[in-house]
């Protein structure tokens, strides 16, 4: 064999070897090449292949102002799309502009299945929600899936950041519908489950007061609204809510106890250490006269406010010696009587008064009378005058 044959026969191998490192490939691959040059107007690529791939200006991007040279350089590793395997001059024309654009499209479609959520920009307004551009995509965020809130006008999310999913996709018409909604409603269950799992009886918590209620507030504690009971606003006597707190306040409040089943919470506002009950037997005698302000009349008697936050009860015997049938017959709510303090019950927090005792010897003028209405009314008359408001 001669020298020329053999060296014909390595070149020939040796171009096999090389050929088989190649890669193959195929118009409308997408694969990773490394940026030799860049100039004004195009960018050389090693692909790997036999050839080198250009790709031209416009399939960078669309933006005609960009400048190459700022976004790519020379050792640059990129995803290209193959657009034809020859451009007529041996080169493998390629399309970094579109292998992005698969791309994202393909990551739309893993977002979707994986219901995992990404962050977009408001850029505007159309008929019936906002467009916004989710990796350079053009998206549409329909009204009622702009917020979980009412929304009264979409100009004020114009330019707002919001994170979203995709809650309908059509990749063969460019299509992609996305709901700042599903996240928050999601926010908001995560949010309320670690709230219920937080919750301890007896604890102080912060919170907003969102609605008024005839027997209560309702307070916002994080995603979840707890009741203040009328009886828990105050120690005083609480006839309506408006009287202690507004919407919107911020309060703080103690948790009395919580139904996670229900979605219940019962929220107190007065402060436990103020309980005006644990000066009771420090302030008060038994047969201590007193002056009261009637405040709630039953069939039974009526209940007599001695000082903030402290009631006791005068039965209906102990209003006056006289038969009367309810207590209405000769109290009001807002009366101020003398009370005679008759029991004291610390642990029940209650008090037994009576007025007629407070009286003295002054219910003795009434036996003069036989009739009992005219007893009843002569009754009254004293009462009044004893009372001293009327």
């Amino acid at each position: 064999m001669t020298i020329d044959k053999v060296e014909e026969n390595s070149m020939n191998e040796m171009m096999s070897e090389i050929e088989k490192s190649m890669k193959t490939i195929h118009s409308g691959d997408i694969v990773t090449g490394e940026v030799i040059s860049v100039t004004e107007s195009e960018v050389l690529v090693n692909i790997g292949y036999i050839t080198d791939g250009i790709i031209t200006k416009k399939e960078i991007s669309t933006d005609e102002e960009i400048e190459l040279k700022e976004i790519l350089k020379s050792g640059d590793k990129i995803e290209v799309y193959i657009i034809k395997l020859n451009d007529g001059e041996g080169n493998v024309v390629l399309s970094k502009r579109k292998a992005d654009e698969i791309k994202v499209w393909n990551d739309f479609e893993k977002a979707l299945k994986d219901d995992t959520t990404f962050e977009v920009e408001v850029k505007e307004v159309v008929k019936g929600g906002v467009i916004v551009y989710a990796k350079d995509i053009r998206a549409f965020i329909p009204a009622s899936h702009v917020s979980s809130s009412f929304v009264k006008n979409l100009n004020d999310f114009i330019g707002k950041k919001l994170v979203v999913k995709i809650i309908e996709l059509n990749k063969a018409k460019k299509k992609i519908v996305l709901s700042r909604k599903e996240v928050e409603k999601k926010e908001i269950e995560n949010k309320r489950e670690k709230l219920w799992a937080s919750l301890k009886k007896g604890e102080k918590r912060i919170g907003i007061v969102r609605r008024l209620a005839k027997f209560g507030a309702f307070v916002d504690l994080g995603g979840i609204d707890g009741l203040i009971h009328n009886s828990n606003l105050s120690w005083k006597r609480v006839n309506n809510p408006s009287e202690i707190v507004s919407e919107g306040d911020k309060v703080e409040v103690y948790v009395l106890d919580f139904d996670k089943d229900n979605g219940r919470i019962s929220l107190g506002l007065k402060d436990i250490e103020e309980n005006p009950w644990n000066n009771v037997v420090n302030k008060y005698k038994i047969d201590d006269i007193l002056e009261g302000r009637v405040v709630r009349i039953l069939e039974f008697g009526a209940f007599v406010e001695i000082e903030s936050g402290v009631e006791g009860l005068v039965h209906i015997t102990q209003i006056t010696d006289e038969n009367i049938i309810k207590p209405s017959q000769i109290l009001s709510i807002g009366d101020k009587v003398k009370v005679k303090i008759l029991d004291i019950k610390e642990e029940e927090q209650k008090i037994s008064l009576s007025i007629k005792e407070a009286l003295n010897g002054n219910s003795k003028e009434y036996s003069k009378y036989n009739d009992e209405d005219e007893g009843n009314f002569a009754f009254a008359d004293l009462l009044k005058n004893f009372k001293g408001d009327k």
